[in-house]
This record gives C-alpha cells, sequence and structure tokens, in this order.
C-alpha cells in the first residue's frame, strides 16, 4: 500500500511536471525563438557535466544506504552527514573545474556563469534522504513549488527574445530554491551525533562505483545536445531538447515508478527477501510495459503535427524527431525496472555500469557517422540504438534469474493493440489541421482503441488491475 501511495504522488507529480511545460514550452519557444531555446539547451548540456562532476552518483548511492539503515536513527543521521559533507567536497571541486573551463571556454560565457547556479543546487539537494525512507510526499510538495514557481516568474518577466540570460536564471534559481526547502525538516529526521566521528571519505569508493554509470548516462543523455550544438549550430540543441522534452515527460509517468521502488527493494534485499523482490518485479516489468508501448505508439502517433503546433514557426524538425525518439519510451521504461529496481538495489553494480557504459560508447561513436548523415534524426537514432543496447545487455545479464517468458508474456498483446491504436490517430494527425480540439480528440481515441484491445486481448495485468479495484472498495 505504501508503495501505491509513493507512485500514486510521484505521479501526481509527474501530471503536473506534463502540465507546466504544455504551458510555458509554447510560450518560450515563441519568446525566445529556436535560437534561444538553443542557446539554453546547449549551455545547459554543458553545465550538466560539472552537475554530474558534483553529485558523483551520491544520489542514488545515498538513496540506497539511507534504505539500509533507515530502521536506526542514529546510523541514519551518520550515514546521512557523512554523504552529504562528501557531496559538499565535491561540488566544491566541481565548480573549482568549472572555472577553469571558463578559462579555456570563451563562448556564451554569460549563460555559463548564470547556469552554474544549477551546480551550487546540486550541493544543497538532500531528496535523497527522503527518498530513502520513502517519504515521496515532502519531495513532491518541493517540486511542485519549484515548478509553479518557475512558471509564475517566466510568465511575469520573460517577454522578450533577449531575456534568455533572465529565463536561464529563474529556471537554476527555482531549482536551487526548492533544494533550499528540504533542509529546515531535517532537524525532525536527524538525531545529535555528537562524540561520533565522521567517516566521510569511507564513501567514496562506493560513490565513484556509482559514479562511473552516472557518466556514461550522462553521455548520452548530454552529448547529443552538445555535439548537435557543436556540429550544426545551438539552434539544433534546442531541436532535440524540445523533442527529448516531450517524450521524457510522457516517459517519466513510468519511469516514477522506479524512483519509488529502489528503497523498498533495498530494504527487501537487506531482509534477505529474495522471493518478494522477484515477485516485485515481474509484477512492475509488466504494470510498466502496459504503460509504455501505449506512451510509445501514441506518442508517435500524434508527434509529427503535434510538435510543430506546439512550439510555434520554425519547429517543424522537431515532429519527426519526436516519432523516432518514441520508441526510448518502452526501452528506458524496461532498463529502468531492471537497473533501478534490481540491478542496483542488490548491488549488482558491475552489470549495470557495463550496460550503460556499453549504450554510451556506442552513442558517442554512432552519433558522429549518424549527425553528420541524417542530422537531428541521426542524434535521435543514435538515442534509441543506444538505449536498446543498454536494456538488452541488462536482460542478458539477468536471464538465469528472472525467466524472459514471464517478463514478457503480455508485451505483443500490448504491442497488438498500440498498432491498432496507432494506425487510426496517425492518419487522422497527418489529415487534420493541428488545433487543441483535434489533437484532443486524437488523445482521446488513441485511449479508447488502446483500451478496448486491452479489454478483447485479456493480458495477465487486466485481472490484477481488477483485483486491486476491488480490494479497495
Amino acid at each position: 500500500m505504501k508503495v501505491l501511495k509513493n507512485y500514486l504522488y510521484n505521479a501526481g507529480y509527474q501530471i503536473l511536471a506534463l502540465i507546466v511545460p504544455l504551458i510555458t514550452a509554447p510560450y518560450i519557444s515563441r519568446v525566445l525563438h529556436p535560437a534561444g531555446v538553443g542557446y539554453n539547451a546547449y549551455t545547459n548540456s554543458i553545465i550538466q557535466y560539472f552537475v554530474l562532476m558534483a553529485d558523483l552518483g551520491i544520489a542514488m548511492y545515498g538513496q540506497r544506504e539511507i534504505a539500509y539503515v533507515r530502521e536506526d536513527p542514529e546510523k541514519m543521521s551518520r550515514t546521512f552527514w557523512e554523504i552529504q559533507f562528501l557531496k559538499f567536497f565535491t561540488t566544491t571541486i566541481a565548480y573549482f573545474a568549472f572555472v577553469i573551463f571558463l578559462h579555456v571556454y570563451d563562448r556564451y560565457t554569460v549563460f555559463l556563469w548564470i547556469q552554474s547556479l544549477n551546480i551550487i543546487g546540486a550541493a544543497l539537494d538532500v531528496s535523497w534522504l527522503y527518498q530513502g525512507i520513502e517519504d515521496f510526499k515532502r519531495t513532491v510538495l518541493r517540486n511542485t513549488m519549484v515548478r509553479l514557481l518557475s512558471l509564475a516568474l517566466i510568465f511575469i518577466l520573460i517577454k522578450k527574445p533577449s531575456d534568455v540570460s533572465l529565463y536561464i536564471f529563474i529556471i537554476a534559481f527555482s531549482n536551487l530554491f526548492g533544494n533550499l526547502t528540504l533542509w529546515p525538516h531535517l532537524r525532525k529526521l536527524l538525531v545529535s551525533i555528537k562524540g561520533i566521528k565522521l567517516h566521510v571519505f569511507k564513501h567514496l569508493k562506493f560513490v565513484i562505483v556509482m559514479f562511473i554509470p552516472q557518466i556514461a548516462i550522462s553521455i548520452y543523455l548530454q552529448l547529443n545536445k552538445t555535439m548537435l550544438g557543436s556540429m550544426m549550430g545551438a539552434k539544433y540543441s534546442g531541436f532535440y531538447q524540445n523533442s527529448d522534452n516531450l517524450v521524457k515527460m510522457v516517459l517519466s509517468l513510468g519511469t516514477s515508478l522506479g524512483t519509488v521502488m529502489l528503497p523498498h527493494m533495498a530494504a527487501a534485499f537487506s531482509k534477505g527477501d529474495e522471493d518478494g523482490m522477484k515477485r516485485m518485479l515481474y509484477r512492475s516489468f509488466d504494470m510498466i510495459s502496459f504503460l509504455a508501448v501505449a506512451m510509445a505508439f501514441g506518442v508517435a502517433a500524434v508527434g509529427y503535427k503535434l510538435a510543430p503546433f506546439f512550439y510555434g514557426q520554425g519547429f517543424g524538425p522537431v515532429g519527426p524527431a519526436m516519432m523516432i525518439e518514441s520508441i526510448v519510451i518502452v526501452m528506458i521504461s524496461w532498463s529502468n525496472t531492471i537497473g533501478q529496481q534490481y540491478l542496483v538495489p542488490t548491488n549488482r553494480m558491475k552489470d549495470y555500469t557495463i550496460s550503460v557504459v556499453l549504450g554510451s560508447v556506442i552513442n558517442l561513436i554512432v552519433n558522429f557517422l549518424f549527425i553528420r548523415l541524417w542530422g537531428l534524426d541521426g542524434a535521435m537514432w543514435a538515442t534509441v540504438l543506444s538505449e536498446t543496447i543498454v536494456t538488452g545487455y541488462q536482460l542478458v545479464c539477468t536471464r538465469k534469474i528472472f525467466k524472459w517468458r514471464q517478463l514478457f508474456k503480455n508485451v505483443p498483446k500490448y504491442i497488438i493493440a498500440g498498432i491498432a491504436m496507432f494506425i487510426p490517430v496517425f492518419i487522422m494527425n497527418v489529415r487534420l489541421h493541428p488545433s487543441v480540439v483535434t489533437l484532443s480528440l486524437e488523445v482521446l481515441i488513441g485511449a479508447v482503441i488502446y483500451g478496448g484491445m486491452i479489454v478483447l486481448l485479456r493480458p495477465t495485468s487486466l485481472d490484477f488491475i481488477f483485483r486491486s479495484i476491488k480490494k479497495r472498495k
């Protein structure tokens, strides 16, 4: 029940996360134009490398370690401060590296200085503690506040193309301020540890183990934008980010389950409940597949006309890019389930690390070729290929633990339902003039067709949903 409650909190926030960009993105793309959107996307892709250096894998590691000791207030308090002091140390090094970088790289300097607020914000982010104790309500409220604050400031202050710097500041400062709001409640969670020596650097080795896959993940999340900006111009970084934003907003409804399940699975692992972990993962994988396949086919069906209608004139290339990228909704959902819900909680970091490093290497290699051949679409296909490699490797690593037949038993039915939904919705999307009414109608018809096909095909997940509804009654 707690897992369901936490998932609903996260899903509720993800719905808000969907709504806010639906309101701001069309406005920002029209006010700042493709060039302004591109400046933000390109400079943010650069600053994320320094944010990554500051975090050093601490967020995921800290969440897991807190989940291990959350029943003991003294151990939890000591673990928190050891990890947090380590984070202050790594952030200082990251910011120093950023200052050195600016002495070498002299483009977009003003934007990069403002973006550096994100590095400071990383040092103050203690959401991993709340996630470790499964207090998702507090982090969801924080994130909600940040979203609404930035929403208000954007509409009040951003009025012309020259407001790019102010726009970047609003986004970065809102994130920093949101992280600060989590600190006052710490005094109610933590106990005094005076007289107990903190062993800050004992965590460094394990954090670095977490850091390696984080580097790899960052490569195929940020490198595409960086390479597009360098090879084709900042505008194309903006195109990539706009496509990625819409796809990842939809994807977040599925991956939020992984965030909720990680501490739950870690706690089960610490108690030696392997059978319980397997049951939870089979069920989680099936429900994720049910959602992910629907979302992937849905995004592909409406993406062609949705993107240029949503972002405005000059953003036409985003539509085909979205159709290609929709494939990663399924791939990332599956890898998130296997990686975040099993490999990380059970400390199988070697397998997790190899999977994402392999994906990032493939991404780096094919990006050079694909971007030169197909530009923006090439970067999208590189993303799809790398995510497929990650998912495939993780499935191979766990083939002796999880039976593929049981994992994928309902997937063919979901795909059939997805295809049945895609064909009529895509035809409507191409032939009808895009508007709020027609796009809403396409989404509604798609949901009805997918739901109807699921009822006809009767996957086992349907019985589980019905049983859950009856229990709640």
